[in-house]
């Protein structure tokens, strides 16, 4: 038996998730235009650790979303997860945030494309398959009409920048899923707890974030 504290802080969504055995027992979340990471996140852990009746040293292991997103929020979550598992002796998983933002959509056919918002244009972003195998790696990126033209199938965006996006993203076989916005801990934890099994950790003095900052600007079409 295992239990994963799953802690999601890469953009406006602050979540924290208990899983037992890969799944979520207890979820707490809220997502706020300021960003109030570093007031809700302990008080999260807290809750939750109450209310399902056990204590932090009964946890096996930390996950935590790796990013691409928010650098403020990226660093106060890992910081947190690295602060747990130093204390409790226990090992850290990391997770791709985009994978968890991507497990939140339930489709059988297409590609599943996860962007989170940069600032203007600027997206994180990467495609998965419909059973959540990536398809193109993680990039930051500026949107333009050219964007994701190499894709005939049906493409399912999901994300905080579906606004700005759809915009300009007008081609028949793009699908915008506007009520999916954010990653939440809740998809994170049969993520982690594949990992876990795996032995798949990563080194909690040496861990940095995936802040992805580098944009690939596509040259316009004639």
């Amino acid at each position: 038996m295992s239990y994963i504290l799953n802690i999601e802080t890469a953009t406006k969504n602050c979540s924290v998730a208990l899983a037992k055995d890969g799944k979520t027992i207890l979820c707490k979340e809220i997502a706020e235009e300021g960003y109030s990471h570093a007031e809700r996140l302990h008080v999260f852990i807290e809750e939750i650790i109450s209310e399902a009746g056990i204590q932090l040293k009964d946890l096996t292991a930390i996950a935590v979303s790796q990013g691409p997103g928010s650098y403020t929020g990226l660093r106060i979550g890992v910081s947190t997860a690295k602060g747990l598992c130093y204390a409790l002796d226990i090992p850290m998983i990391a997770i791709d945030t985009l994978q968890s933002l991507a497990s939140k959509v339930k489709v059988t056919d297409g590609l599943i494309v996860p962007m989170i918002d940069a600032r203007r244009m600027e997206v994180y972003s990467a495609v998965f398959s419909a059973s959540f195998d990536k398809k193109r790696e993680v990039l930051a990126e500026v949107i333009t009409e050219n964007s994701f033209e190499d894709f005939t199938e049906k493409l399912y965006f999901v994300g905080d920048c579906n606004e700005k996006c759809k915009t300009v993203l007008t081609k028949d076989n793009f699908v915008f899923l506007d009520g999916i916005k954010y990653p939440s801990a809740n998809e994170m934890s049969i993520l982690s707890f594949d990992k876990y099994k795996k032995n798949d950790t990563v080194d909690v003095a040496y861990f940095e974030p995936y802040y992805l900052k580098d944009f690939l600007i596509a040259a316009p079409k004639k």
